[in-house]
């Protein structure tokens, strides 16, 4: 999914979570808390990429032309810079992290944490189903670029 969709997602998410966990914020901040945390967990991506592709063109990229971020995000990542199994563990990892850790500072806080990943690796999910296609056809190119390294 993108950023635009991820924090309409948490934002709905973050609303829900405030009527039903007693947090100890705002509701506009928690909403707001809901947003980055669905959104910024996607910087994973670069840290993915970069083990995927051995170097950190796609970070390069962002900070050559930051609108990208914003209003291109096809052109940050190669066809396989980044792919949907391994972007879903680093999230699953990521948030488990933080969600435990949160929850020796605060369980409404780290329940609310919890409902808004939980909610962005579903909808990472849809997405990822969506473009199916689309990912065994990148699946299929990879596979032929290493027979072809393999034979030479």
């Amino acid at each position: 999914m993108y950023s635009r969709d991820h924090a309409i997602v948490s934002a709905a998410v973050g609303a829900a979570g405030v009527v039903v966990l007693p947090l100890s914020l705002p509701w506009w901040a928690a909403v707001g808390y809901a947003v980055v945390v669905g959104v910024a967990i996607d910087v994973d991506h670069f840290a993915v990429a970069r083990l995927e592709s051995g170097d950190w063109a796609a970070l390069r990229r962002c900070l050559r032309n930051p609108k990208i971020v914003l209003l291109d995000q096809d052109k940050i990542f190669g066809p396989q810079d980044l792919w949907p199994l391994q972007r879903l563990l680093s999230h699953h990892l990521i948030g488990g992290l933080a969600v435990g850790s949160l929850w020796l500072v605060s369980e409404p806080l780290s329940l609310f944490t919890a409902l808004v990943l939980y909610a962005h690796v579903v909808g990472d999910l849809v997405w990822d189903n969506y473009l199916l296609e689309t990912y065994r056809e990148q699946h299929a190119m990879a596979a032929t670029s290493v027979s072809e390294s393999d034979s030479e």
